[in-house]
């Protein structure tokens, strides 16, 4: 099987089922940006150190790239068809318990951070933004067409997971987060 199959040469692609849409669609662009979401995260994971300390996190994302992932198939399934991986509230509810661990670690926060300390920190706050902008796109398809809620509850906590993950990151390699200039 070949890469390119032309068939996305003027200015279309299909969505799962097939079903023809511009690539300027909506539903390009959400599912596109989980995409760009998860390529950033393994970015931010490609700078970890070696070390063992760093294996079970590192399952950890596996699963959360994974699940990311079927939120595009999701999001790239047309409404009324059969979703081949639906995102579920246990999915939801992994993320607020792994939330929850790594928040009994760091200190408590007194300021607004900014992104940024490490490379792997500054590269998880970047996919936090990219989360974002998914969840605002699949809102916006929300508003048309019915979309699992639980997807949207899903990016929102993700969002937040990757908030709390980059701090976690940080302080765990020593880094400072910088904070808000105060005047």
């Amino acid at each position: 099987m070949k890469v390119y199959t032309k068939s996305g040469d003027k200015g279309e692609t299909s969505l799962v089922y097939g079903k023809r849409v511009s690539k300027a669609s909506v539903y390009v662009e959400a599912y596109g940006t989980c995409d760009e979401a998860n390529s950033m995260i393994g970015l931010a994971f490609s700078f970890l150190p070696a070390g063992e300390e760093w294996k079970t996190l590192q399952k950890t994302i596996h699963i959360i790239q994974t699940k990311l992932f079927h939120i595009g198939a999701e999001l790239a399934t047309p409404a009324g068809k059969k979703v081949g991986w639906p995102i579920e509230e246990a999915d939801v509810h992994f993320l607020e318990e792994e939330i929850d661990k790594m928040e009994e670690c760091l200190p408590t926060l007194t300021n607004f951070i900014l992104p940024g300390g490490s490379p792997v920190g500054a590269s998880l706050h970047t996919a936090r933004t990219i989360v974002r902008r998914a969840e605002r796109c699949t809102i916006e398809i929300h508003q048309e067409n019915p979309v699992n809620p639980i997807v949207m509850k899903y990016l929102n906590r993700l969002s937040d997971y990757l908030f709390v993950l980059a701090r976690y990151v940080n302080h765990k390699m020593g880094t400072t987060e910088p904070t808000l200039h105060q005047d």
